[in-house]
C-alpha cells in the first residue's frame, strides 16, 4: 500500500496519522469540510477533497478521486458512516475505523477484544450525537465492522482509550499540566490510586497504520499506553517534564463537598479502572512511546498553545477552600 485516504485528517488523531503516514512513504488524500486549519496545506504529497462525511456521494466522489489502498475513518460517529464507508469503500486493501475503549459494555480488568462484550445499541441510540451514547454508536460502527468482513470487506477496527498529546483539543491533560506549572500544592481526587487507560496519540496513529498493513479483517484492536500510571504518577511525570516538583493533596468526598466539588469533575477521574489489553496489537509489531518521551512532548506543546484546560474541572478558588479545610485537620 502507498496511498490513503483520510477522512478528517487536520485535528487531532488524524493530524498525528497523516504525519506518520507521511513518514513511511504514503501519497495522503484529506477528505473532509474544511472548517479546520489543514496543517499540510503545502505539503505536496497531500491532497485535499472538500466533502461531507455523512454525504454519500462525497464519499463516492472521494473513491473515485483519490482511489486510495487504504482508509481511515477519524470521523465516523455513527453506524451508518461505517455502514456507508465500507460499502463504498469495500475494493480497498484496507478500511480502518476508529473506535473506542468506550464501546466495551462490561467492566473487565483488562477489557479484551473478542472476550469483553460490546455495549448495546438501540436503532434511537444509533442516530443520537450526545456523549451518553457515544460507547454506544462506537460499538455498532464495530458491529459493522464485523458485519462488512462477512461481506468480503477487509475492514478493521482500533479502539483507543483516551487519548493524549501534542494538539489534543480536548485540553484534559492541559487541565493537569497547567495546575502543576502554576501551584506547588496539587490537589488531586481521592487517594490518587485512580488508573484511567491513556494512549498516546503517535501510538494510535501508528497503531492505525499498522493495522492496516497487518491487521485481519473483522477484527478489533486495543490501544493504549503499554505501561499503566495512577492519576498521581501522572502528576510526578507532568512535574519531571517541567522540571520542577509539588506537593500532592489528596481529597476524598467529604473534604470536596465542602466546596462543591465531586470527584468526578476532575478530568482523567474514573472511579472504577478502565484498563485495555494492548497484547493482540503488539503481535503487530506495535510498540508503545516510552511515557517520559510521550509526556515531555505533551508538556512541551501545551507551554507553546493557548491551552490551559482549566474549563474541564474546578476552579482554583474552589481547591484552595478544600486546601485550607484540610489544613486545619
Amino acid at each position: 500500500m502507498d496511498s490513503a485516504l483520510v477522512i478528517g485528517g487536520t485535528r487531532f488523531i488524524g493530524r498525528h496519522l497523516v504525519s506518520d503516514l507521511l513518514d513511511h512513504g504514503y501519497d495522503v488524500t484529506l477528505l473532509n469540510r474544511g472548517t479546520h486549519e489543514n496543517p499540510f496545506a503545502d505539503e505536496d504529497r497531500v491532497d485535499h477533497i472538500d466533502g461531507d462525511r455523512t454525504n454519500d456521494s462525497a464519499l463516492e466522489a472521494a473513491a473515485m478521486t483519490a482511489d486510495p489502498d487504504a482508509v481511515f475513518d477519524c470521523v465516523a460517529y455513527q453506524p451508518r458512516d461505517v455502514q456507508a464507508a465500507t460499502r463504498i469503500f469495500a475494493d480497498c486493501e484496507a478500511y480502518v475505523y476508529i473506535s473506542s475503549g468506550a464501546a466495551y459494555g462490561r467492566e473487565d480488568i483488562p477489557k479484551r477484544e473478542g472476550e469483553t462484550p460490546l455495549e448495546p445499541c438501540t436503532p434511537e441510540e444509533a442516530t443520537d450525537d450526545t456523549m451518553e451514547t457515544y460507547g454506544k454508536r462506537k460499538a455498532e460502527g464495530d458491529r459493522a465492522i464485523a458485519a462488512a468482513a462477512e461481506r468480503g470487506v477487509n475492514a478493521m477496527s482500533v479502539r483507543p482509550c483516551v487519548v493524549y498529546g501534542p494538539h489534543d483539543y480536548t485540553a484534559r491533560l492541559d487541565f493537569w499540566i497547567d495546575r502543576v506549572n502554576r501551584f506547588d500544592r496539587i490537589l488531586i481526587p481521592g487517594d490518587g490510586t485512580n488508573v484511567w487507560h491513556r494512549a498516546y496519540v503517535d501510538d494510535v496513529a501508528s497503531a492505525l497504520r499498522l493495522v492496516a498493513e497487518r491487521g485481519a479483517a473483522g477484527e478489533a484492536y486495543n490501544v493504549g499506553d503499554r505501561r499503566l500510571v495512577t492519576i498521581e504518577e501522572m502528576i510526578d511525570l507532568i512535574a519531571d517534564a517541567l522540571d520542577t516538583s509539588v506537593d500532592v493533596v489528596h481529597a476524598g468526598p467529604r473534604e470536596l463537598a465542602a466546596a462543591e466539588i465531586e470527584l468526578v469533575d476532575y478530568p482523567l477521574y474514573r472511579e472504577y479502572p478502565h484498563v485495555l489489553s494492548t497484547a493482540k496489537l503488539a503481535e503487530l509489531g506495535w510498540e508503545s512511546t516510552p511515557l517520559e518521551t510521550a509526556m515531555d512532548q505533551s508538556v512541551e506543546d501545551h507551554l507553546a498553545s493557548d491551552r490551559t484546560g482549566r474549563e474541564n474541572g474546578p476552579d482554583r478558588d474552589a481547591e484552595a477552600r478544600v486546601l485550607d479545610i484540610l489544613d486545619t485537620v
